[in-house]
């Protein structure tokens, strides 16, 4: 008999909450189990082996991207580029409740997989593109506000960049002030880029001769 479609909800729930709080390697199978309770047989109807369900736990973090992480950060701002930073305040807030010990999931995964499981850190990058896509497609609809030119393909994966550098740091020093900073210099940066935008020509290093005056 065919088990529930809950049974397999459970086993990924346990498995994503356990190797974010333990890691992959420090979580074993019967921990997994027990979390979720439920049988051996139960797990290996769906997933053929641990790594198989890392391999659906990273496939459900994409799926839950946006109902769990992005409409969060919709609701808060209507403004595209306040939406940036709204999602980096959802990351703050995780780091405030955990008291700094838990990191982004699957930064984390990142950092233990490295190359040893080559289909999983595909999984991982697909999240990454997925979360950097989000914030491209928020900076695009703002793109009148940022210089001619500026790379907001580039300039979404510095978000992404700086989020994960000041996580890092912020668990290291078991404090948000790490992230914040890291936040605050990217505030900076933002609010420079649509400063020279605003400016306009006058702004524009290019329309200055080589002896500093401006070109007519």
């Amino acid at each position: 008999m065919p088990e529930s479609p809950d049974t397999r909800d459970r086993l990924l729930a346990a498995a994503a909450r356990l190797f974010h709080e333990q890691g992959y390697a420090a979580t074993g199978v019967a921990t997994i189990l027990r979390e979720a309770d439920v049988n051996s047989g139960s797990l290996y109807y769906y997933f053929d082996s641990k790594e198989d369900l890392l391999a659906g736990v990273l496939d459900r973090y994409l799926d839950l991207l946006e109902p769990e992480i992005l409409s969060r950060a919709k609701a808060a701002a209507s403004d595209p580029v306040e939406r940036v930073f709204a999602l980096l305040g959802v990351y703050r807030w995780g780091l405030e409740v955990t008291g700094c010990t838990l990191g982004c999931p699957i930064g984390n995964l990142a950092l233990e997989l490295g190359d040893a499981y080559p289909a999983l850190r595909e999984k991982v990058e697909k999240n990454f593109q997925g979360w950097s896509g989000a914030v491209e497609g928020w900076l695009r609809e703002a793109a009148g506000r940022f210089p001619p030119g500026t790379d907001l393909a580039a300039l979404s994966r510095f978000v992404l960049v700086v989020m994960e550098g000041g996580m890092m740091q912020a668990r290291a020093r078991k404090s948000v002030e790490p992230y914040d900073d890291a936040v605050r210099q990217l505030r900076d940066y933002f609010d420079r880029l649509q400063a020279s935008r605003a400016s306009g020509p006058r702004g524009n290093p290019k329309n200055r001769n080589r002896k500093g005056k401006r070109s007519s």
